[in-house]
């Protein structure tokens, strides 16, 4: 794996276009598959402020059906929220038979953003961590599959994107209070991102993590990756090629080459 030393060249919007629609057309097949065989997919997507998960959310959505797809966002905990097990306002969101879920942040939450803000304690941050494998070994037994990713960017790239978001009227949504503290405590995410990536992968709930300084290569090999890992067999198995220098599965090696960024 390359250090992460300058942006990938982005590919040619027409190029990326018809990259993009070969690879929808593969997503509705994997979910006629899906509805077909009573499936049930969790895809989880994690990541720095501004790393593109809205992005690569939306175009895995854009043309599947909206009965059998859904995205889950959570805002801030209800005080009943606060009172009850942490996994429980999570619980309620996760896939039925035949439908395929895409949480844009999830009960990851303690183990990144809760713990640098203090949103939570140091006991509730590691009760979080001894409990999230069992708890997703739970899950993949009773029949879900379950694809965990996080969208690493680099220091300057998540800068340029926040300074847009500020500036740009159609993305005024999308900026939050938290966005001041992203940069000023970028070596705190890092540490405690290194710690999730610790505790919480392992050869059967692996972290998929992926560059996405290039927004259009990161979507593009976020679908070929998950085309890649999925039982469906109408899938054309060429376009299922993910780039390796764009998604692998987390290593510690990684951390240490620059491959994630520092």
């Amino acid at each position: 794996m390359s250090k992460k030393s300058k942006k990938t060249e982005t590919a040619e919007p027409e190029d990326y276009q018809a990259a993009l629609r070969g690879l929808q057309i593969e997503l509705v097949k994997l979910q006629r598959h899906l509805i077909k065989n009573n499936l049930r997919i969790l895809i989880i997507f994690e990541g720095r402020d501004a790393s593109g998960k809205d992005g690569v959310i939306k175009r895995i959505t854009e043309h599947l059906s909206p009965r059998d797809t859904r995205v889950v966002a959570l805002g801030k905990p209800s005080d009943r929220d606060m009172q009850t097990w942490y996994f429980q306002r999570y619980v309620a969101e996760l896939p039925a038979t035949r439908e395929m879920v895409l949480m844009n942040r999830s009960w990851y939450n303690r183990a990144g953003v809760e713990p640098v803000m203090g949103f939570c304690t140091k006991a509730e941050h590691e009760d979080f961590l001894q409990s999230v494998p069992e708890f997703e070994r739970m899950l993949v037994r009773s029949g879900t599959q379950l694809f965990k990713y996080y969208l690493d960017i680099s220091k300057p790239e998540q800068k340029r994107r926040l300074d847009d978001r500020r500036v740009d009227p159609l993305k005024q949504w999308k900026v939050s209070p938290i966005d001041k503290t992203a940069l000023r405590h970028w070596d705190d995410y890092s540490a405690a991102r290194n710690e999730m990536f610790a505790r919480s992968h392992s050869d059967d709930l692996p972290w998929h993590v992926v560059r996405a300084d290039d927004k259009k290569l990161a979507r593009l090999n976020v679908i070929r990756h998950l085309m890649s890992r999925v039982d469906c067999p109408d899938k054309y198995q060429h376009l299922a090629q993910p780039d390796g220098e764009i998604v692998f599965d987390y290593a510690d090696a990684h951390l240490q080459s620059g491959a994630i960024a520092p």
